[in-house]
């Protein structure tokens, strides 16, 4: 069976939670980035974005949280819907509202803030007793015991792990039900990068929250997805079950750089770009 076929069937067979519906999205009025642009996440997965840098991933995060106003950005053609209502015309606060959340790229955290105060930030849209509140930043730190150890330091002076983990766990402090992740393994050492996608799945199979991962690293992100997507250009060029497109040839000839006859060079990586049959 096909990625397509695949896709096909793995989406009948599971309903969209989240879904973009051929999304255009134009940057200062002239700059097109996404070119219809379509996406399925069924509720309990994770889904991982998978591409280049400059495919298109973070603008399409940005354009379910609703973040694109803040750059000049708009979506002109398309809808996004979640639980089935159209969500593309509400403000991010009202977003987080109903449980869509996005950790963005880099890693933000208020670096004079404590690691615990970061955490307790992400609880203000909640309406609980401090007591909720409480338990809620307990369950975070049953994810993240490195939090717990270092609660009482300044972020800005933690490594570049601990504040991966006190953004997602901030996160978390809002109780979402689908969480949307912008290359959490940007700038990490491997190890580390192991150590936050084992928590993220933790977090999808033990809480049911619902992911959907643009990440640059495609071997890890297909380790730990359900379901993936490639963007290229603004398109989506490839999609499939996580672990058919970890084995088939194309992908993993030009995204992760290897061949039937091993590691290809920087030169062959080029004449392939302009040759892949996906694209003709």
């Amino acid at each position: 069976m096909s990625a397509t076929a695949t896709a096909a069937t793995a989406s009948a067979a599971s309903p969209a939670y989240l879904a973009l519906n051929n999304i255009e999205v134009i940057y200062d009025h002239v700059i097109l980035v996404l070119k219809g642009v379509s996406l399925q996440v069924p509720k309990g997965h994770i889904v991982a974005l998978l591409g280049a840098n400059g495919a298109g991933k973070t603008t399409t995060l940005k354009t379910i949280s609703n973040l694109l106003r803040a750059e000049r950005g708009e979506v002109t053609k398309g809808s996004v819907e979640f639980e089935g209502r159209r969500i593309d015309q509400l403000t991010p606060n009202e977003l987080v509202r109903r449980g869509v959340i996005q950790v963005m790229e880099g890693r933000h955290c208020f670096a004079h803030l404590t690691v615990e105060e970061n955490l307790l930030t992400g609880a203000y849209t909640r309406t609980g007793s401090r007591a909720e509140i409480r338990d809620s930043l307990e369950k975070v730190y049953e994810f993240f015991p490195r939090l717990k150890q270092r609660r009482t330091s300044q972020a800005g002076y933690t490594s570049g792990g601990e504040q991966q983990m006190t953004a997602i766990g901030r996160a978390l402090m809002a109780r979402p039900s689908m969480i949307l992740l912008d290359e959490p393994s940007m700038g990490l050492a491997p190890q580390i990068v192991e150590e936050i996608f084992e928590i993220v799945r933790n977090l999808n199979q033990r809480e049911g929250v619902s992911i959907l991962l643009a990440e640059q690293n495609t071997m890890v992100a297909l380790r730990y997805a359900d379901f993936g997507y490639i963007l290229e250009n603004g398109r989506v060029v490839m999609e499939g079950e996580a672990r058919e497109l970890a084995s088939n040839e194309d992908v993993k000839e030009f995204y992760l750089g290897l061949a039937k006859e091993g590691r290809k060079s920087f030169r062959d990586v080029k004449h392939y770009r302009r040759r892949k049959r996906w694209l003709a």
